[in-house]
């Protein structure tokens, strides 16, 4: 049954936990759900904006128009049309990403594994290219199925044509409030391949003696790291990774040698190197420090949390904060990967 409420309470819709409202809330269960909506609204429910789990989002106000949630659901995989070590996975935008990555590791898919544990929902990892492990949802997307929210059709577009890139995609540039994302088809692989090289994943199966790990056992070594150093959204609203790791030139990193010796990299390719945001901040000082109901996290600099009680104007002045001052002490700016409402 389609849910639809006016002046609905957000704070179960962003995992910072921030008390806001919405003018009105709809969800809906399909595409023709979707587009009987899209055709029904008037002037007086726009603007649009549709949320999935609320893990990367900030919200500074109270909404002033109409917030779309999907609740489409289903796991249905299918031939891959040239190789039977592949398969695809379609998924409705309204499951449960981990729930999609633990499914797929159970049945044999792989590919998905090293993003285990992220929060969210499948229609947010095509929109956001979710990432981790030296893993990104573009190595595995291989169609978005999407309605246009001016027309009401329904469209697919292949990855190739997503413009994906470092925690981006056209639909939070160009595309921003064009489209509806109803389904994700993923391209799996039959034939697991294990990627350890990125954090301190091979450390951790080392210690636990595991010299060849199943997809199961990688899966469970990330879902662990990841607990250990991200605080858990119900007890301590955050966002995850608030801000985005820098990506700046060889020549900067090589100049910036000179004064710290130890920063960590990752190459990205023979001119850009990739520069742990966590780290940029930690050097700073702000690991575990707060601004009055503001925090960084005391495990991870990377994320900011909500001590209790902060607003979306609270975690924005902290996060200037810390860009002020890293930006003063390396020369790098960051920015937030979180979307600011």
């Amino acid at each position: 049954m389609r849910k639809d409420i006016h002046d609905y309470d957000l704070s179960r819709h962003n995992t910072f936990g921030i008390h806001a409202t919405c003018r009105r809330y709809i969800e809906f269960s399909d595409e023709a759900d979707l587009i009987g909506i899209l055709a029904s609204l008037t002037e007086a429910d726009h603007p649009l904006f549709v949320v999935g789990g609320g893990s990367n989002i900030l919200l500074t106000a109270d909404y002033p128009g109409t917030v779309l949630h999907s609740a489409i659901r289903g796991i249905e995989p299918m031939p891959y049309p040239t190789s039977a070590d592949d398969i695809l996975v379609r998924v409705g935008s309204g499951e449960v990403w981990d729930d999609f990555v633990a499914t797929a590791v159970s049945h044999g898919w792989y590919g998905a594994e090293n993003l285990s544990f992220i929060p969210g929902e499948i229609g947010a990892s095509a929109v956001q290219n979710i990432g981790a492990y030296g893993v990104e949802a573009k190595d595995i997307i291989y169609k978005v199925e999407a309605v246009e929210i001016a027309t009401g059709s329904c469209i697919t577009i292949p990855a190739a044509n997503i413009g994906y890139a470092y925690r981006y995609s056209r639909f939070k540039d160009e595309w921003r409030g064009r489209y509806v994302v109803t389904h994700v088809t993923y391209r799996l692989h039959r034939r697991f391949t294990p990627h350890t090289a990125y954090g301190n994943i091979a450390a951790e199966l080392q210690r636990l003696g595991i010299a060849t790990p199943t997809a199961a056992q990688l899966r469970d070594v990330i879902i662990s790291i990841r607990r250990d150093k991200l605080p858990d959204p119900a007890v301590e609203g955050n966002a995850g990774s608030f801000f985005m790791n820098p990506i700046i030139s060889r020549a900067q990193y090589e100049s910036l040698l000179a004064t710290w010796p130890v920063m960590p990299h990752y190459d990205v390719d023979a001119d850009r190197v990739k520069i742990p945001a966590g780290w940029l901040i930690e050097q700073c000082g702000w690991k575990g420090k707060s601004l009055g109901k503001a925090g960084v996290h005391s495990r991870q600099a990377l994320v900011l949390v909500n001590r209790g009680g902060a607003t979306g104007a609270d975690i924005i002045h902290l996060s200037d904060t810390i860009r002020a001052d890293v930006r003063t002490r390396f020369d790098i700016d960051i920015h937030p990967e979180v979307n600011i409402l």
